[in-house]
């Protein structure tokens, strides 16, 4: 053996080297052990510690609070007020027109984004209180006449004085919307006992039937498109019924697979039977098996009705042939018709689907390469999704009923990363504590001054269900670059969307009470500015609305200070363990009006 230099060296004895590397091995295992049995016994300890003391055990965050140079927004200009920057028809000229694909979400670049307050309407007041509000609101927080002139002789809505009031008529139920929904409660005993809470109107007119079922112990979303005149979603929110713009056009809807109890359609105009049914494709996939889909309108009914559709007998009769051809090869089946209304149940277990393997079945079951509850920005693809055989307990005949389902744990759980019964339950009872603290800090929380409310970035929908018996109802946002907790949210029996917080959320301004996040920033701030995170909060919120800003120390004093800048008032506040590392900020939207100044 040589040195590196080439010279030669001692070769040292064999056994003389052996002896002492055998006895540092030894006492390198065993000093391995004992430190290893520190360790275990301390991490056991760490698991049995309360959660508070645990987080409120160092003193100070050693890494000092993000700090920002204070801005005033200026505001936008007044032909702003009804501002939806992803669905913004401006913009429509852009995009084609083929199946309203320019109707569909289309987010402005970064440069073209407004960095400006988006005003009221002139004359704008404080929305009426529910549940009045379900029957009337303010002129000029909607003043929209062109919905008012062509929609009043269907009872719609109809304008007296100062004042929208909506009798509760529609299309399709000129007898009024409580005769409707009691014909097909007929039709469907499911929805009288609790085994029906969740449910989409698609092409929802004014809200009226999701506000109906509201007293009949139902969560309806409402969905409707934006567009120039009749603000269809605008109105269903002022009025305190949830509702979101969306379009089945192209693109997958915001919702994930297997979670709604019940879809509707009265005179949707939706033409359920082109493009190979892809429409109907979706409806099947949002809803729950053994869920119903309820359609009133052509075809149903057409015995009776096609002269006043503009058509013929004959042409009628074929189109409702082939929707039962369609919804049958999607393994629905008839469950119930009446009069103008028509019931079909989605299949509740997958024996129905085998015939979908066949190589001239159409349409054919998806491939494995679709994830089913794969819903942001994801193209429709002309396939059945076919419900996933480990779904035993979330089909409707085995699902608890409402309102015992709020508190069991869902089954779907289990394919969240982490998910188990144990942190289900353990984010129950945390939301609980939290909740009671926001009362204290906020009494108008449970009040009848605050209504439509939205979990910016929910886990479980913790929060909807410790304020479940409050006068409001809650939108549960889970991010669409977060773990999909969504499914786990409808199982529960609430409701909610996927999103993405970098941009605009698909409601007009003005549109909710309460606004709660929970570490967004924290989540997201890599990804997403938080100047437009907060410029998109302040578009949302109503003028007098709130904030609960739950996050880490270290973004309050940027918030602040963006918050000032948008005209807000907040005031910090500890969290209920009273923590240094997290606090809230409750903060509230002045009502201001517009003083005309230029577009920005």
């Amino acid at each position: 053996m040589k040195h590196k230099d080439g010279k030669p060296g001692s070769h040292p004895d064999k056994n003389s080297r052996a002896f002492p590397m055998a006895m540092m091995f030894v006492v390198l295992c065993g000093l391995s052990f004992y430190l290893g049995g520190i360790f275990c016994s301390e991490r056991d300890k760490i698991e049995v510690k309360d959660v508070a003391k645990v987080v409120s055990s160092p003193k100070e965050s050693s890494v000092a609070p993000l700090q920002i140079k204070s801005t005033a927004f200026p505001e936008c200009s007044s032909d702003y007020q009804d501002y939806t920057p992803c669905t913004d028809p401006r913009r429509w000229k852009k995009y084609g027109n083929h199946r309203l694909t320019f109707m569909e979400r289309h987010c402005p670049p970064v440069f073209e984004r407004k960095e400006c307050l988006v005003p009221p309407p002139e004359g704008y007041k404080p929305p009426i209180t529910w549940p009045k509000s379900r029957d009337q609101c303010w002129y000029r927080n909607v003043p929209y006449d062109w919905i008012n002139k062509q929609k009043s002789n269907q009872n719609w809505l109809r304008k007296e004085g100062e004042k929208f009031l909506f009798p509760g008529g529609g299309t399709m139920f000129p007898r009024g919307v409580g005769a409707y929904v009691d014909l097909m409660q007929d039709l469907i005993p499911e929805m009288k006992d609790g085994t029906i809470r969740t449910a989409i109107d698609t092409g929802c007119g004014v809200a009226s039937w999701g506000g109906d079922l509201l007293d009949r112990g139902i969560l309806t979303v409402s969905l409707a498109p934006r567009d120039n005149h009749e603000a269809q979603v605008q109105f269903a929110l002022e009025r305190g019924i949830p509702a979101i713009l969306g379009i089945i056009s192209t693109q997958r809807l915001p919702f994930p697979s297997n979670a709604f109890d019940m879809a509707h359609c009265s005179r949707c105009l939706i033409p359920w039977t082109e493009f190979g049914g892809i429409y109907l494709l979706e409806v099947h996939r949002i809803l729950r098996p053994g869920g119903f889909w309820v359609l009133s309108g052509p075809p149903v009914n057409y015995e009776n009705h096609w002269r006043g559709w503009n058509t013929t007998v004959e042409e009628q009769k074929s189109d409702y042939e082939k929707l039962q051809e369609l919804l049958t090869s999607m393994c629905f089946k008839l469950y119930d018709k009446k009069d103008d209304i028509a019931v079909w149940q989605k299949a509740s277990d997958n024996s129905c689907y085998s015939k979908l393997t066949y190589p001239d079945a159409y349409p054919p079951k998806c491939d494995d390469s679709l994830e089913p509850d794969s819903a942001w920005y994801t193209p429709f693809r002309p396939c059945v999704v076919v419900p996933s055989p480990r779904i035993k307990k979330s089909v409707m005949e085995s699902i608890p009923k409402w309102p015992q389902r709020l508190h069991v744990t869902p089954e779907r759980i289990l394919d969240v990363h982490g998910g188990s019964a144990s942190a289900f339950k353990h984010d129950d009872s945390k939301w609980k504590i939290r909740a009671k603290h926001y009362k204290k800090l906020l009494p108008a929380l449970g009040s009848n001054k605050i209504r439509n409310v939205m979990d910016m970035n929910t886990v479980y929908g913790g929060f909807a269900a410790a304020v479940i018996d409050d006068p409001l109802w809650v939108m549960n946002v889970v991010s669409s670059y977060a773990a999909n907790t969504l499914p786990v949210v409808f199982d529960r029996g609430l409701i909610g969307t996927f999103h993405d917080w970098c941009e605009a959320f698909s409601t007009y301004p003005r549109t909710y009470d309460l606004l709660h996040l929970d570490g967004l920033f924290t989540a997201e701030s890599h990804r997403c500015d938080m100047k437009y995170v907060l410029l998109e909060m302040d578009r949302i919120l109503r003028p007098a609305g709130y904030a609960i800003i739950r996050e880490s120390s270290y973004f309050m004093d940027a918030i602040s200070t963006i918050a000032r800048g948008m005209r807000w008032s907040c005031r910090g506040e500890d969290t209920e363990y009273g923590v240094e590392k997290e606090k809230i900020l409750i903060c509230q939207k002045k009502l201001w009006h517009s003083s005309n100044q230029s577009s920005r």
